[in-house]
Formats: C-alpha cells, structure tokens, sequence
C-alpha cells in the first residue's frame, strides 16, 4: 500500500504543478492579446510586418552602391 500512496502522492503533485503552468500560460496568451501581438497557438509570426521594397527602389539602391564602390576602387587604384 505505501507504493500505491506514493504514487497517488506524486500524482496530485503533478496535477497541482500542470495546473499552475496552465494558469501561466493563459496568462501569457492573455498579455498579447492584449498587447495585440496576435495569439500563441497562430501560425502567424508575432511582431511588424515584412517590409516590401518595389523594384524601383531596390534598383535605386543597387545603383548607388554599384557607383559607391566604383568610386572605392578608383580611388585604390590611383593610390
């Protein structure tokens, strides 16, 4: 019978521990509902959104950094 307690024993322990991670949990879920950060159990990515370049900028951009190290090597080859 001493096996049976200890194991009716450890039983309540873990319920008594599942249930306060439980609480826990609901709690976090319930801090980015509330912050609007979506919720946990959504596939979705928690935070800003992706920002999306155009292309016209992204050429923009490669241009300005094409001219930029063309301007380094000049100068590296001169001196």
């Amino acid at each position: 019978m001493n096996i049976l307690a200890a194991l009716r024993q450890a039983e309540t322990k873990l319920k008594k521990q599942a249930d306060t991670v439980r609480k826990q949990l609901d709690a976090v879920r319930e801090a980015m509902k509330i912050l609007g950060r979506g919720e946990a159990r959504k596939s979705k990515p928690i935070g800003k959104k992706k920002r999306k370049m155009s292309a016209a900028t992204k050429a923009k951009i490669s241009r300005a950094t094409k001219a930029r190290w063309a301007k380094i090597r000049a100068e590296k080859k001169k001196g």
